[in-house]
């Protein structure tokens, strides 16, 4: 440093303290500013990543569905070999983007979803496909790679959230079948599927509904309970401890709150109306009750 005084000048040496401590105020600012310029070209970038907010997925796996042409993707100047008679999408609320003329609801709500149109595969199996699809990776015969639902329910199962009983990936009302769901994750991850028919006057969930009333389910435990003589005899047994954990969270479900889910007779009878009086249509208003549950994945699987 130098200090000068009319004509005369002195040189002085820094002490190693402000030498630090200018060197430490240089550092900070350089990292603030270059932390403001980070956000800042978050904000103006497109195509940045940012964080998804998304707390659950309902995954509509429709078997044999409309292909793309027919749906979303029209391509009226391929002419009637590729599309038919359906040569005259519709312009959606979203500029540039169009879609069939048979989604005339859907064309007016284009801002609230994502056309992907640039998925594809090779893969003409449908077992293979499928795999592929729900995985994301190629069948393998040393392998078998867990869904997109069996990998939430690792992350997001049981301790997580407001979940309670109730399992983390559930799938209406049938499982595909054509490969194992949890894969190398093991059975634990595997979903719980419903069976059923969600449009039925009652919509018996296997495993948990039968044609017991929850009168006799409760007369049937009192029952068990007082012939069960076992877990008094062998107290604290951790292996029987466990077993009456596992049948108290049994009875939990069928008797609680969580077997009121799958009551659509609780709902108003115009918003059944609205969802479609079909098994499908009452599958995704299910889904939509458990997503308000809390569960985060529900896959759906529809055969046409």
């Amino acid at each position: 440093m130098s200090t000068e005084s009319g004509s005369n000048a002195t040189e002085t040496t820094p002490s190693r303290r402000e030498v630090l401590r200018h060197g430490l105020l240089g550092t900070v600012g350089l990292y603030l500013a270059s932390q403001g310029a980070g956000r800042l070209a978050a904000q103006q970038v497109p195509g940045t990543p940012r964080t998804g907010k998304a707390k659950a997925v309902i995954q509509i796996w429709l078997w044999g569905g409309p292909p793309h042409l027919d749906t979303f993707d029209p391509k009226p100047a391929a002419g009637n070999d590729y599309c038919g008679p359906l040569t005259s999408p519709l312009a959606t609320n979203v500029k540039g983007i169009v879609i069939c003329e048979l989604l005339p609801q859907l064309a007016k709500q284009a801002d609230k979803y994502s056309i992907i149109r640039s998925m594809t595969h090779g893969n003409n199996g449908h077992e293979t496909a499928a795999y592929l699809v729900q995985t994301g990776r190629n069948p393998s015969d040393r392998v078998v790679h867990p869904t997109a639902g069996a990998v939430v329910s690792l992350f997001k199962g049981k301790g997580n959230g407001n979940l309670g009983l109730l399992p983390p990936y559930m799938v209406l009302t049938q499982p595909q079948g054509r490969f194992s769901e949890a894969g190398f994750l093991g059975s634990n991850y595997k979903p719980f599927a419903t069976g059923g028919d969600p449009n039925g006057a009652r919509f018996v969930v296997e495993g948990l509904f039968g044609q017991a009333t929850e009168e006799q389910i409760r007369d049937r435990r009192a029952l068990l309970q007082r012939m069960g003589s076992l877990p008094r005899a062998v107290p604290g047994n951790p292996t029987l401890q466990a077993l009456t954990r596992t049948e108290d969270e049994a009875y939990d479900l069928l008797l609680g709150d969580a077997s009121k889910l799958f009551d659509l007779g609780q709902e108003k009878n115009d918003l059944r109306q609205r969802y479609g009086r079909t098994a499908l249509g009452q599958s995704c208003l299910t889904a939509r009750r458990l997503v308000q549950r809390g569960v985060p994945y529900i896959t759906i699987n529809f055969g046409g």
